[in-house]
């Protein structure tokens, strides 16, 4: 069976790269991989180091409705010439060229993975038609959380039938790789000595929830004094919560790290004492699994895999949307009595979000 991953507007995937590995390993099922990028992408060296093709269509994100077309004209004639059994795409700019390509192409099997769930529906009304339009086309229909399987059925009128739901996942080994030297180096860093440290990592962006967590802190602040809040990331909001943490009296207990290297993340994660997650949605939200596995104690919206993973009160805490005071109450909660949310939340998050599972899945749907 030769399989297809298409992509647009990223140089490199990572688990792109883990599907490419495991299945040179595996050699039952060939892969080959599109970008649709605006320069030359990576991708084409991750995945040729284990044999596989990665074709490159030149796609430019600000001329999105003329690349649309254009790149829908590439993969129809890519398509017919190499005759794929799967195709599967993964975001928007991707899917609405490469489903109705496949279709035309006839391709049986066409799978989407509706990783940027809601974004239309919140940000983008007019492009919710071409959502459904995208379902239409496609033989299955892949939402990675229970919350996004609900919304897609419910907004975008997703047939059920052809809906699937497969969590994202991710390779442990790699994710959990800390280093007594890298946590060392942030506690100096970051002067963490004797503090209790609250930390969330993500874009600085509004609906990922940073002006709740900063007038939670208030409260926090209040009852622990020593408390840290790390907020690693960059984006556009950062004056703008920069100002509410001034005007909440807080802006001296909070460090805006902006991006850590990648190699420091798990030894970030081990070192806080509450993980605070305060999205309005997320079709997924990586950081949980990572910060779970990384035995860090998880307070978090009820959304993406943080809904479909955490038991309140059992191995993290469960608090309500836009909510500061819950917000607060959670982390409060959680420093004083979640120490077991450490082991209960890594164990959960190794059965439920390591990457061979989602591989299989996968494989699964693919064979069907």
């Amino acid at each position: 069976m030769h399989i297809i991953f298409v992509i647009a507007n990223n140089s490199s995937v990572p688990y792109f790269k883990w599907f490419a590995e495991k299945s040179a390993l595996e050699k039952k099922h060939k892969f080959s991989f599109i970008a649709l990028y605006h320069e030359k992408p990576k991708m084409i060296d991750d995945v040729g180091k284990y044999g596989w093709d990665c074709h490159w269509i030149k796609f430019d994100a600000n001329k999105r409705k003329s690349n649309m077309v254009f790149s829908f004209f590439k993969l129809y004639r890519l398509f017919k010439q190499i005759k794929p059994d799967v195709v599967h795409s993964h975001l928007f700019d991707d899917s609405l060229p490469t489903q109705l390509a496949a279709k035309l192409a006839g391709i049986k099997k066409r799978v989407i993975t509706k990783q940027d769930t809601t974004f239309h529906y919140y940000f983008a009304s007019k492009w919710v038609t071409a959502d459904k339009f995208n379902n239409w086309n496609a033989t299955d229909l892949v939402p990675v959380s229970n919350e996004a399987k609900a919304f897609i059925l419910e907004k975008e009128n997703a047939n059920p039938d052809k809906t699937t739901m497969i969590h994202h996942g991710i390779p442990s080994k790699f994710f959990t790789n800390q280093s007594d030297k890298h946590k060392n180096e942030l506690i100096q860093k970051y002067n963490l000595t004797n503090k209790i440290v609250i930390g969330t990592v993500s874009r600085l962006i509004e609906w990922k929830g940073y002006r709740y967590i900063i007038a939670a802190a208030e409260e926090v602040i209040k009852e622990f004094p020593n408390a840290v809040f790390l907020f690693v990331g960059e984006g556009p909001q950062k004056k703008e919560l920069i100002k509410l943490a001034k005007k909440h009296n807080v802006f001296n207990h909070i460090i805006f790290t902006g991006w850590i290297n990648r190699a420091y993340i798990p030894s970030l994660y081990s070192i806080l004492d509450v993980y605070a997650h305060a999205a309005s949605f997320e079709p997924f939200g990586f950081v949980i699994p990572e910060a779970m596995m990384n035995n860090a104690p998880i307070v978090s919206t009820p959304t993406g895999s943080a809904l479909d993973s955490i038991i309140h009160k059992k191995n993290g805490y469960i608090t309500k949307y836009k909510d500061y005071d819950s917000l607060a109450k959670g982390i409060i909660y959680t420093i004083k009595n979640g120490s077991s949310y450490r082991e209960k939340g890594k164990e959960t998050a190794l059965n439920m979000f390591e990457f061979d599972l989602m591989y299989n899945n996968y494989i699964k749907l693919y064979e069907e």
